[in-house]
């Protein structure tokens, strides 16, 4: 069957070199095939505050948790349409590509927006459903954006840090926690004040990894299984295994041990 895409594209300027991002993947994975959706938040004029009015009939005004009322009005079809809207496109996907420019090492603001209203408890993660027993455990995510910084600042010797540092609470602490099988990212590294042969290099080198996209090997999680169900803290099995390792596990959960290259940014580290 046709793989089914949804790109959720955050930029203002269609002549951008996000834009173009966006229209390469829909060209190429259209191609293969695939099924492609853009939800382009700007053009949509996508309300990115969580609030009240996101659900049809609060039931406690005066003591208001989004949290808590986002769940009974997704379990009770009470949440507005823009938001049912985006989750069904969620539901129908195979693969999502998050397409951005890199906005204060994170995501703009609409973005996050889309991410706090439509990943609702309930509809997105649980309590029992989260990280390798995810809701989207059977769907792929990505990372697609641009920085302003070059590849040399965002390294463990450069001023803006690590790479894989940043990406961590994009890709483990929303992505992996909602279940998804995470691609390493695609990160076009300052095209603003690239020169024009170099972005050209990078238009093409995503296109031609857009060729073999869907058959790619994901970013390495820990599973759900190696913490305690309890505390989630490491079991002390896991542990003892990692004693005489010369790297941490993860970005996040690195030991005090040198974080392990590329955790974040290439599969199989």
């Amino acid at each position: 069957m046709a793989k089914k895409v949804l790109i959720i594209y955050a930029h203002q300027n269609s002549a951008s070199f996000n834009a173009a991002a966006k229209n390469a993947a829909v060209e190429v994975l259209t191609a293969q095939g695939c099924s492609v959706e853009v939800s382009d938040l700007y053009a949509m004029n996508f309300k990115a505050t969580a609030t009240a009015e996101d659900i049809k009939g609060v039931k406690n005004a005066e003591n208001f948790c989004y949290l808590e009322e986002s769940r009974a009005a997704w379990e009770e079809g009470r949440l507005s349409e823009d938001i049912t809207k985006e989750q069904a496109k969620i539901t129908e996907a195979d693969l999502i590509i998050f397409q951005f420019p890199m906005y204060w090492s994170g995501l703009p603001a609409v973005m996050k927006g889309w991410i706090d209203r439509v990943l609702t408890y309930g509809f997105a993660y649980t309590q029992e459903k989260r990280y390798s027993q995810g809701v989207f455990k059977d769907k792929k995510a990505m990372l697609s954006f641009t920085t302003r910084s070059l590849e040399s600042m965002f390294s463990p010797t450069g001023i803006d840090g690590d790479m894989n540092v940043t990406l961590w609470p994009l890709q483990n602490g929303i992505l992996h926690y909602c279940g998804f099988h995470v691609l390493a990212p695609q990160i076009f590294w300052a095209p603003a004040s690239a020169a024009d042969e170099d972005r050209k290099s990078m238009m093409e080198a995503w296109r031609t990894r857009l060729q073999g996209l869907l058959e790619e090997k994901t970013l390495s999680f820990l599973s759900l299984d190696c913490f305690d169900e309890k505390t989630f803290q490491l079991k002390p099995d896991v542990q003892e295994k990692q004693a005489s390792k010369e790297f941490g596990l993860t970005a996040g959960i690195h030991l005090n041990k040198p974080l392990p290259p590329h955790n974040q940014m290439k599969a199989g580290c």
